[in-house]
Protein backbone atom coordinates (compact mmCIF):
# COMPACT_ATOMS: atom_id res chain seq x y z
CA UNK A 1 0.00 0.00 0.00
CA UNK A 2 1.03 3.59 -0.56
CA UNK A 3 -0.35 6.90 0.78
CA UNK A 4 -1.70 7.61 -2.70
CA UNK A 5 -3.52 4.29 -2.78
CA UNK A 6 -4.60 3.46 0.80
CA UNK A 7 -6.84 0.59 -0.23
CA UNK A 8 -4.05 -1.23 -2.06
CA UNK A 9 -4.46 -2.98 -5.41
CA UNK A 10 -7.43 -5.25 -4.63
CA UNK A 11 -10.27 -2.74 -4.23
CA UNK A 12 -8.91 -0.33 -6.84
CA UNK A 13 -7.99 -2.79 -9.59
CA UNK A 14 -10.53 -2.95 -12.45
CA UNK A 15 -12.34 -6.25 -13.06
CA UNK A 16 -10.97 -8.71 -15.66
CA UNK A 17 -11.66 -7.65 -19.24
CA UNK A 18 -12.76 -10.82 -21.01
CA UNK A 19 -15.46 -10.73 -23.64
CA UNK A 20 -18.60 -12.83 -23.54
CA UNK A 21 -17.22 -14.96 -26.36
CA UNK A 22 -13.92 -15.56 -24.58
CA UNK A 23 -15.76 -16.47 -21.39
CA UNK A 24 -18.09 -18.83 -23.24
CA UNK A 25 -15.11 -20.60 -24.79
CA UNK A 26 -13.52 -21.08 -21.35
CA UNK A 27 -16.76 -22.50 -19.99
CA UNK A 28 -16.98 -25.02 -22.81
CA UNK A 29 -13.31 -25.98 -22.70
CA UNK A 30 -13.06 -26.53 -18.95
CA UNK A 31 -16.57 -27.53 -17.90
CA UNK A 32 -18.03 -28.88 -21.12
CA UNK A 33 -21.03 -26.58 -20.82
CA UNK A 34 -22.70 -24.31 -23.34
CA UNK A 35 -25.39 -21.77 -22.62
CA UNK A 36 -26.45 -18.15 -22.50
CA UNK A 37 -24.21 -15.76 -20.54
CA UNK A 38 -25.40 -12.64 -18.75
CA UNK A 39 -22.91 -10.39 -16.99
CA UNK A 40 -23.49 -9.82 -13.27
CA UNK A 41 -22.35 -6.82 -11.25
CA UNK A 42 -19.25 -7.27 -9.12
CA UNK A 43 -16.91 -5.09 -7.10
CA UNK A 44 -13.66 -6.54 -8.41
CA UNK A 45 -14.29 -9.74 -10.42
CA UNK A 46 -15.95 -10.67 -13.70
CA UNK A 47 -19.02 -12.82 -13.12
CA UNK A 48 -21.39 -14.38 -15.64
CA UNK A 49 -24.73 -16.02 -15.00
CA UNK A 50 -24.81 -19.10 -17.21
CA UNK A 51 -28.12 -20.62 -18.28
CA UNK A 52 -27.87 -24.13 -19.69
CA UNK A 53 -30.36 -26.94 -20.38
CA UNK A 54 -29.07 -28.64 -17.21
CA UNK A 55 -29.46 -25.62 -14.93
CA UNK A 56 -27.97 -22.25 -14.06
CA UNK A 57 -24.47 -21.51 -12.85
CA UNK A 58 -22.12 -18.59 -12.14
CA UNK A 59 -18.81 -18.42 -13.98
CA UNK A 60 -16.44 -16.38 -11.80
CA UNK A 61 -13.23 -14.90 -13.18
CA UNK A 62 -11.13 -13.51 -10.35
CA UNK A 63 -9.26 -10.23 -10.45
CA UNK A 64 -5.59 -10.80 -11.27
CA UNK A 65 -4.70 -8.59 -8.27
CA UNK A 66 -6.34 -11.13 -5.97
CA UNK A 67 -4.01 -13.61 -4.31
CA UNK A 68 -4.94 -17.03 -5.79
CA UNK A 69 -4.82 -18.46 -2.27
CA UNK A 70 -7.69 -16.15 -1.28
CA UNK A 71 -9.84 -17.36 -4.17
CA UNK A 72 -9.10 -20.98 -3.26
CA UNK A 73 -9.93 -20.09 0.35
CA UNK A 74 -13.45 -19.24 -0.82
CA UNK A 75 -13.88 -22.54 -2.64
CA UNK A 76 -12.58 -24.47 0.36
CA UNK A 77 -15.07 -22.71 2.61
CA UNK A 78 -17.97 -23.61 0.30
CA UNK A 79 -16.86 -27.25 0.36
CA UNK A 80 -16.69 -27.11 4.17
CA UNK A 81 -20.22 -25.66 4.35
CA UNK A 82 -21.54 -28.33 1.98
CA UNK A 83 -20.20 -31.00 4.33
CA UNK A 84 -21.40 -29.32 7.57
CA UNK A 85 -24.85 -28.10 6.44
CA UNK A 86 -25.82 -29.55 3.05
CA UNK A 87 -29.16 -27.73 3.01
CA UNK A 88 -27.74 -24.27 3.60
CA UNK A 89 -28.71 -22.16 0.54
CA UNK A 90 -25.28 -21.06 -0.66
CA UNK A 91 -23.44 -21.72 -3.95
CA UNK A 92 -21.80 -25.10 -4.47
CA UNK A 93 -18.48 -25.65 -6.21
CA UNK A 94 -18.76 -27.32 -9.65
CA UNK A 95 -15.57 -29.25 -10.54
CA UNK A 96 -14.09 -28.83 -14.02
CA UNK A 97 -13.99 -31.80 -16.39
CA UNK A 98 -10.58 -32.75 -14.99
CA UNK A 99 -11.78 -32.53 -11.40
CA UNK A 100 -10.14 -29.18 -10.65
CA UNK A 101 -12.04 -26.67 -8.50
CA UNK A 102 -10.39 -23.75 -10.33
CA UNK A 103 -8.42 -23.08 -13.52
CA UNK A 104 -5.56 -20.58 -13.84
CA UNK A 105 -5.52 -18.49 -17.02
CA UNK A 106 -2.27 -17.24 -18.63
CA UNK A 107 -3.05 -13.66 -17.52
CA UNK A 108 -3.15 -14.81 -13.89
CA UNK A 109 -6.92 -14.89 -13.43
CA UNK A 110 -8.44 -17.88 -11.65
CA UNK A 111 -11.76 -19.06 -13.02
CA UNK A 112 -14.26 -21.30 -11.28
CA UNK A 113 -17.87 -22.39 -11.64
CA UNK A 114 -20.51 -22.32 -8.91
CA UNK A 115 -24.14 -23.28 -8.80
CA UNK A 116 -26.65 -20.44 -9.11
CA UNK A 117 -28.80 -19.73 -6.05
CA UNK A 118 -32.34 -18.67 -6.92
CA UNK A 119 -34.15 -15.86 -5.16
CA UNK A 120 -34.87 -12.15 -5.16
CA UNK A 121 -32.17 -9.68 -4.03
CA UNK A 122 -32.96 -8.42 -0.55
CA UNK A 123 -32.34 -4.81 -1.53
CA UNK A 124 -35.49 -4.96 -3.70
CA UNK A 125 -37.85 -5.61 -0.77
CA UNK A 126 -38.81 -3.56 2.29
CA UNK A 127 -37.16 -4.39 5.59
CA UNK A 128 -39.62 -5.84 8.08
CA UNK A 129 -39.28 -7.28 11.57
CA UNK A 130 -39.80 -10.76 10.10
CA UNK A 131 -37.01 -10.22 7.59
CA UNK A 132 -34.68 -9.05 10.36
CA UNK A 133 -35.39 -12.22 12.29
CA UNK A 134 -34.91 -14.39 9.21
CA UNK A 135 -31.55 -12.84 8.35
CA UNK A 136 -30.42 -13.00 11.97
CA UNK A 137 -31.18 -16.72 12.01
CA UNK A 138 -29.46 -17.27 8.65
CA UNK A 139 -26.38 -15.39 9.85
CA UNK A 140 -26.19 -17.61 12.91
CA UNK A 141 -26.64 -20.76 10.86
CA UNK A 142 -23.96 -19.73 8.38
CA UNK A 143 -21.46 -18.84 11.09
CA UNK A 144 -22.14 -22.18 12.75
CA UNK A 145 -21.57 -24.00 9.44
CA UNK A 146 -18.15 -22.34 9.16
CA UNK A 147 -17.07 -23.37 12.66
CA UNK A 148 -13.82 -25.28 12.64
CA UNK A 149 -12.87 -24.19 9.13
CA UNK A 150 -9.22 -23.22 8.79
CA UNK A 151 -7.19 -22.13 5.79
CA UNK A 152 -3.75 -20.51 5.25
CA UNK A 153 -5.38 -17.48 3.59
CA UNK A 154 -7.94 -16.88 6.34
CA UNK A 155 -5.90 -14.04 7.88
CA UNK A 156 -5.52 -12.02 4.69
CA UNK A 157 -5.91 -8.26 5.09
CA UNK A 158 -9.04 -6.66 3.64
CA UNK A 159 -10.20 -3.20 4.56
CA UNK A 160 -13.84 -4.31 4.75
CA UNK A 161 -12.91 -6.52 7.73
CA UNK A 162 -14.23 -4.69 10.80
CA UNK A 163 -11.12 -5.34 12.86
CA UNK A 164 -9.22 -3.20 10.30
CA UNK A 165 -11.36 -0.10 10.93
CA UNK A 166 -8.48 1.79 12.53
CA UNK A 167 -6.95 2.10 9.05
CA UNK A 168 -9.93 4.01 7.62
CA UNK A 169 -8.88 7.52 8.60
CA UNK A 170 -7.05 8.35 5.33
CA UNK A 171 -10.34 7.71 3.49
CA UNK A 172 -12.53 10.05 5.54
CA UNK A 173 -11.78 13.21 3.48
CA UNK A 174 -13.71 11.63 0.59
CA UNK A 175 -16.97 11.84 2.61
CA UNK A 176 -18.48 15.08 1.34
CA UNK A 177 -20.83 15.99 4.23
CA UNK A 178 -18.78 17.66 7.00
CA UNK A 179 -21.14 16.55 9.79
CA UNK A 180 -21.20 12.97 8.55
CA UNK A 181 -17.43 12.97 8.14
CA UNK A 182 -17.02 14.21 11.71
CA UNK A 183 -19.42 11.57 13.03
CA UNK A 184 -17.40 8.87 11.30
CA UNK A 185 -14.21 10.23 12.86
CA UNK A 186 -15.82 10.10 16.30
CA UNK A 187 -16.78 6.46 15.77
CA UNK A 188 -13.21 5.67 14.78
CA UNK A 189 -12.06 7.33 17.99
CA UNK A 190 -14.35 4.98 19.88
CA UNK A 191 -13.06 2.04 17.86
CA UNK A 192 -9.47 2.78 18.82
CA UNK A 193 -10.29 3.45 22.45
CA UNK A 194 -13.02 0.91 23.31
CA UNK A 195 -14.02 -1.48 20.53
CA UNK A 196 -10.67 -2.74 19.19
CA UNK A 197 -9.28 -3.65 22.66
CA UNK A 198 -12.43 -5.69 23.37
CA UNK A 199 -12.20 -7.80 20.20
CA UNK A 200 -9.30 -9.96 21.34
CA UNK A 201 -11.37 -11.65 24.05
CA UNK A 202 -14.25 -12.65 21.75
CA UNK A 203 -14.61 -15.94 19.83
CA UNK A 204 -12.87 -15.76 16.45
CA UNK A 205 -13.40 -17.82 13.31
CA UNK A 206 -13.79 -17.55 9.53
CA UNK A 207 -17.01 -15.70 8.64
CA UNK A 208 -18.75 -14.56 5.45
CA UNK A 209 -18.24 -10.89 6.46
CA UNK A 210 -20.43 -9.32 3.76
CA UNK A 211 -24.11 -10.03 4.39
CA UNK A 212 -25.22 -6.86 2.64
CA UNK A 213 -28.59 -6.55 0.82
CA UNK A 214 -26.99 -7.34 -2.56
CA UNK A 215 -25.51 -10.61 -1.28
CA UNK A 216 -28.67 -11.90 0.40
CA UNK A 217 -31.64 -13.38 -1.46
CA UNK A 218 -35.20 -13.64 -0.23
CA UNK A 219 -37.92 -16.03 -1.35
CA UNK A 220 -39.78 -15.06 -4.51
CA UNK A 221 -43.06 -15.93 -2.81
CA UNK A 222 -42.24 -14.75 0.74
CA UNK A 223 -40.03 -11.64 0.84
CA UNK A 224 -39.77 -11.89 4.62
CA UNK A 225 -37.79 -15.13 4.36
CA UNK A 226 -34.10 -15.31 3.46
CA UNK A 227 -33.61 -17.86 0.67
CA UNK A 228 -29.90 -17.66 -0.06
CA UNK A 229 -26.51 -16.10 0.57
CA UNK A 230 -24.06 -15.19 -2.19
CA UNK A 231 -20.53 -13.85 -2.66
CA UNK A 232 -17.97 -15.23 -0.24
CA UNK A 233 -15.29 -12.89 -1.58
CA UNK A 234 -14.83 -10.95 1.66
CA UNK A 235 -14.43 -13.97 3.95
CA UNK A 236 -11.84 -13.54 6.66
CA UNK A 237 -10.95 -14.80 10.12
CA UNK A 238 -12.21 -12.21 12.57
CA UNK A 239 -14.40 -12.02 15.70
CA UNK A 240 -17.44 -14.09 14.76
CA UNK A 241 -19.92 -11.41 15.92
CA UNK A 242 -18.65 -9.22 13.06
CA UNK A 243 -20.71 -11.28 10.61
CA UNK A 244 -23.94 -10.47 12.42
CA UNK A 245 -22.86 -6.84 12.79
CA UNK A 246 -22.44 -6.51 9.04
CA UNK A 247 -25.89 -7.98 8.39
CA UNK A 248 -27.49 -5.85 11.10
CA UNK A 249 -25.97 -2.63 9.80
CA UNK A 250 -28.30 -2.78 6.77
CA UNK A 251 -31.45 -3.60 8.76
CA UNK A 252 -31.60 -0.70 11.21
CA UNK A 253 -35.06 0.66 12.01
CA UNK A 254 -34.57 4.45 12.16
CA UNK A 255 -37.42 4.68 14.67
CA UNK A 256 -35.96 2.03 16.99
CA UNK A 257 -32.35 1.35 16.07
CA UNK A 258 -31.27 -0.46 19.22
CA UNK A 259 -34.50 -2.47 19.35
CA UNK A 260 -33.92 -3.69 15.79
CA UNK A 261 -30.37 -4.77 16.67
CA UNK A 262 -31.63 -6.70 19.70
CA UNK A 263 -34.25 -8.41 17.54
CA UNK A 264 -31.60 -9.55 15.05
CA UNK A 265 -29.29 -10.75 17.82
CA UNK A 266 -32.06 -12.76 19.46
CA UNK A 267 -32.85 -14.52 16.18
CA UNK A 268 -29.17 -15.27 15.61
CA UNK A 269 -28.75 -16.63 19.13
CA UNK A 270 -31.44 -19.24 18.48
CA UNK A 271 -29.05 -20.77 15.92
CA UNK A 272 -25.73 -19.75 17.45
CA UNK A 273 -25.64 -18.93 21.17
CA UNK A 274 -23.89 -15.59 21.70
CA UNK A 275 -21.81 -14.41 24.61
CA UNK A 276 -23.10 -11.40 26.52
CA UNK A 277 -19.93 -9.56 25.47
CA UNK A 278 -20.76 -10.20 21.81
CA UNK A 279 -24.29 -8.87 22.16
CA UNK A 280 -23.13 -5.77 24.00
CA UNK A 281 -20.65 -4.93 21.23
CA UNK A 282 -23.14 -5.47 18.40
CA UNK A 283 -24.34 -1.82 18.17
CA UNK A 284 -20.74 -0.57 18.14
CA UNK A 285 -19.68 -3.02 15.45
CA UNK A 286 -22.77 -2.32 13.33
CA UNK A 287 -21.86 1.38 13.48
CA UNK A 288 -18.28 0.58 12.48
CA UNK A 289 -19.56 -1.34 9.45
CA UNK A 290 -21.57 1.73 8.45
CA UNK A 291 -18.49 3.92 8.83
CA UNK A 292 -16.51 1.41 6.76
CA UNK A 293 -19.13 1.50 4.01
CA UNK A 294 -19.30 5.30 3.97
CA UNK A 295 -15.53 5.74 3.92
CA UNK A 296 -14.59 3.07 1.40
CA UNK A 297 -17.40 3.77 -1.05
CA UNK A 298 -16.82 7.53 -0.96
CA UNK A 299 -13.11 7.03 -1.62
CA UNK A 300 -13.60 4.49 -4.40
CA UNK A 301 -16.36 6.46 -6.12
CA UNK A 302 -14.02 9.43 -6.48
CA UNK A 303 -11.35 7.17 -8.00
CA UNK A 304 -13.77 5.31 -10.28
CA UNK A 305 -16.48 7.83 -11.25
CA UNK A 306 -17.71 5.66 -14.13
CA UNK A 307 -18.62 2.95 -11.61
CA UNK A 308 -19.79 5.31 -8.85
CA UNK A 309 -23.46 4.29 -8.97
CA UNK A 310 -22.58 0.67 -8.25
CA UNK A 311 -19.93 1.51 -5.67
CA UNK A 312 -22.28 3.83 -3.75
CA UNK A 313 -25.30 1.51 -3.80
CA UNK A 314 -25.19 0.91 -0.03
CA UNK A 315 -24.19 4.46 0.94
CA UNK A 316 -27.73 5.80 1.64
CA UNK A 317 -28.78 2.93 3.91
CA UNK A 318 -25.50 3.12 5.84
CA UNK A 319 -25.81 6.87 6.26
CA UNK A 320 -29.37 6.54 7.55
CA UNK A 321 -28.41 3.76 9.92
CA UNK A 322 -25.45 5.62 11.39
CA UNK A 323 -27.56 8.72 11.99
CA UNK A 324 -30.23 6.60 13.70
CA UNK A 325 -27.83 5.13 16.27
CA UNK A 326 -26.93 7.03 19.46
CA UNK A 327 -23.69 8.92 18.72
CA UNK A 328 -20.48 7.69 20.34
CA UNK A 329 -19.58 9.15 23.69
CA UNK A 330 -16.20 10.83 24.16
CA UNK A 331 -13.43 11.07 21.59
CA UNK A 332 -11.08 13.82 20.58
CA UNK A 333 -13.45 15.08 17.86
CA UNK A 334 -16.19 15.94 20.35
CA UNK A 335 -16.83 19.62 21.07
Amino acid sequence: MTPEDPLGPILNAPPPDLSEGESRALLQAHWGLEGDLRRLTSERDLNWRVTTPSGRFVLKIANAAEDPAVTRFQNAALLHIAARDPQLPVPRVVPAVGGETDITLPAGHLIRLLTYVEGRPMHEVPVTAALRRSLGAMAGRLTRALEGFRHPAADHVLQWDLKQAGRLRPLLPAIEEPALRDLCARWLDRFDRVIAPALADLPWQVVHADLNPHNVLVSETDPDTVAGVLDFGDMVRTPRICDLAVAASYLIDPANALGALDEIATACAAELPLLSEERSLLPDLAAIRMVTTLAITSHRAKRQPDNAAYILRNFPISRAGLLALPPPAGGRHDP
